[in-house]
């Protein structure tokens, strides 16, 4: 039987929809900005907003800012436009609060924190304090190792270099062919692990960004659920996860 050392796992549309969080928090936002005196549909400025955020990537830190400068001018003159962008920022940091973790994901990593010795980790590509802040608003933090925690930001190495990978395996001094990966990007979770013989996990949530695409290779398994997961890890690694 295989033997396994260490699972590290993504957080986006992994451990909780990250894409429906931001949809219904860029929503929120927009709707917010309308309130208070931005005059056009709340239709077109989600739509201009969209385009800012593909243009300009997830992580850039003024979309708001940057969609007033796209909006005619006299949709928003006669008040203070700061007012405008701080009512969206507010918005959307408000619906963090509601931030939760999938529902297999707590029960899973409570199992894995009781009933086994593996050590249980992240990798996760993002801006560090924003990946930060996600651990602990979804409760995760408790199950996972101290130092399990790689932030590509943090580390200077971003995905799908394989580097972040080996960097976590190096620090416990883990055979990466012990070491499970599990996360939802093709391009970023799968194939680079596999290219260093890393145990790969294709999580396929339905409302996931990439539940569509295809890596290169192969992963070793294909789930859409921790519940899935669990189950090979109880047959093919001899886990025994139930109570």
């Amino acid at each position: 039987m295989t033997t396994l050392s260490a699972l590290f796992l993504d957080i986006d549309d992994t451990l909780y929809s990250t894409t429906d969080f931001a949809n219904l928090a860029r929503q929120r936002a927009v709707e917010a900005m309308v309130r208070q005196g931005l005059r056009l549909p709340v239709e077109v400025v989600r739509r201009e907003l969209n385009e800012v955020i593909s243009e300009f990537t997830s992580n850039y830190p003024n979309h708001f800012d940057k969609l007033l400068l796209r909006l005619p001018q006299h949709s928003w003159s006669g008040t203070n436009r700061a007012l405008i962008v701080a009512a969206g920022i507010s918005a959307y940091h408000d619906t963090k609060s509601e931030m939760a973790p999938f529902t297999d994901v707590l029960p899973f990593l409570k199992a894995m924190q009781e009933r086994t010795d593996l050590l249980v980790g992240v990798i996760t590509h993002g801006l560090e304090i924003k990946q930060a802040d996600k651990l602990l608003r979804l409760g995760v933090v408790p199950f996972l190792h101290p130092e399990g925690i790689f932030i590509s930001d943090q580390l200077g190495i971003s995905k799908p270099n394989p580097k972040l990978y080996r960097r976590a395996c190096a620090r416990f001094g883990l055979d990466p062919r012990e070491v499970m990966y599990v996360g939802d990007s093709p391009a970023h979770d799968i194939d680079p692990p596999n290219s260093l013989g890393m145990v790969t996990v294709r999580m396929r949530r339905p409302c996931g960004k990439h539940v569509a695409e295809e890596s290169d290779t192969a992963a070793t398994y294909d789930v859409s659920s921790f519940d899935e997961l669990q189950a090979c890890l109880t047959s093919d690694f001899g886990l025994e996860l139930e109570a």
